[in-house]
């Protein structure tokens, strides 16, 4: 596995100028040359800087767990799409939250905080990956090595509704640090349009899920100690699970989060009323009505279609929408009316009306047959239907006489 050599932008605030006031951020190139080992370095990662890349700012990383060098961190050759990455200071304190205090209950030496600390955020390419790594250099020396790493090959996730939902988050840390022997937490958060939530907490030293505010959420906590798998599972997708996770993991006085978006899509059912529609004749004008029900999110376009007999299909518009409703689940739904005039619409003996509804989740269609009867000379199919209007006319008028006659009889 050949690790990259990672173009990235330094970014940190400048000091204010007096009155307390924050300064704006100062953004410098800087190159990551990722290695396996503090002793080797790849071919490409000896590629030197560019001119316009200070030497302050190219480090030599070291990542035992080659964290760094996914595929999806590495830009084919010539290309202009390149992964995104940003390098910030990090200054290492200990967590105020009630599942990550334990973690520094016991006094750590300070020796090994007195150090440079950089946190690196990373966008692999296609939205393959996201990943946060925390990393320590001896000070003032430009070798960091990396202490902890999240990452999430999930960056962008959709869901049908009532399906199972796993949010993947994986977390390394290096076993030769003082900080990964004392426990570790995890944290999932939900946040949409501004609002936030706590989703899971989990206290990794004492082995306990510290607090859970969704229900049907959980973590594989076997998975969690063996493997560092900290993904979050949904058992059952709802329409207010769409939005951003964030996974956070903790240790002693470091922590490390990536970002992830759930978006809940489902697709309309459609139906159309009346069904079936009743005979037309020219000149009258016939209703018909489609409703697009349990569907999310909310956009949503709905036309109508014509298609006649001799298979020719045609735009009938969008009819007049209603405002959309919000069910109990969240879903939505829609009305459209659409009203055929046969004396101004060209609807020949008649055909297909069909409902169309484009939405995120995929298109559905709905049709019905309307038959437009005395249309220029009668048709078979026309004949059929006046001699059956007729017979039945008949049977009335039959029913009626016979019991009028019946009546006088009596009398």
């Amino acid at each position: 596995l050949s690790c990259p050599v990672l173009d990235c932008w330094f970014v940190q605030e400048r000091k204010g100028r007096g009155g307390g006031l924050t300064g704006a951020t100062s953004q410098e190139k800087s190159l990551l040359r990722i290695r396996r080992d503090a002793h080797s370095l790849g071919a490409e990662a000896q590629r030197q800087p560019a001119s316009d890349i200070s030497p302050d700012r190219v480090y030599d990383v070291t990542d035992p767990a080659a964290t760094l060098c996914h595929p999806a961190l590495s830009a084919p050759r010539g290309s202009i799409h390149k992964p995104q990455c940003e390098i910030n200071p990090f200054l290492p304190q200990p967590s105020t939250l009630k599942w990550a205090t334990a973690l520094t209950d016991s006094a750590l030496s300070p020796v090994y905080l007195q150090a440079d600390w950089l946190s690196v955020s990373l966008q692999g390419l296609d939205g393959q990956l996201i990943q946060s790594s925390i990393m320590r250099a001896p000070t003032a020396t430009k070798e960091p090595q990396v202490i902890l790493s999240v990452s999430s090959k999930t960056v962008s996730v959709k869901s049908r509704l009532g399906e199972p939902v796993l949010l993947d988050c994986g977390f390394w840390t290096d076993s030769s640090s003082p900080l990964s022997g004392s426990g570790f937490a995890v944290e999932w958060r939900y946040q949409f349009r501004g609002d936030g939530r706590l989703v899971l907490a989990y206290d990794g030293k004492t082995d306990r899920l510290a607090e859970m505010q969704e229900e049907g959420a959980t973590l594989d906590f076997e998975g969690l100690h063996e493997k560092g798998n900290a993904s979050l599972i949904l058992q059952e997708a709802k329409v207010r699970h769409s939005g951003t996770y964030i996974c956070t993991v903790f240790l002693p006085y470091l922590l490390a989060q990536v970002a992830m978006d759930l978006e809940i899509v489902e697709p309309p059912s459609l139906s159309i009323y009346p069904s079936p529609l009743p005979l037309a004749v020219p000149g009258q004008v016939v209703t018909v009505h489609c409703e697009a029900s349990g569907f999310a999110p909310l956009s949503l376009e709905v036309s109508w279609e014509f298609t006649g007999a001799d298979g020719t299909s045609r735009s009938l518009g969008s009819g007049s929408l209603t405002g959309h409703r919000q069910a109990w689940d969240g879903t939505f739904s829609q009305r459209s009316k659409l009203e055929l005039d046969t004396s101004k619409l060209d609807l020949g003996r008649g055909g297909e009306v069909t409902c169309v509804a484009v939405h995120s989740g995929g298109t559905r269609r709905a049709s019905v047959t309307l038959n437009v009867i005395g249309f220029s000379t009668p048709s078979i199919e026309d004949s059929m239907a006046m001699v059956g209007v007729a017979l039945v006319l008949y049977g009335l008028i039959k029913l009626v006489s016979w019991t009028f006659i019946s009546e006088n009889q009596c009398c």
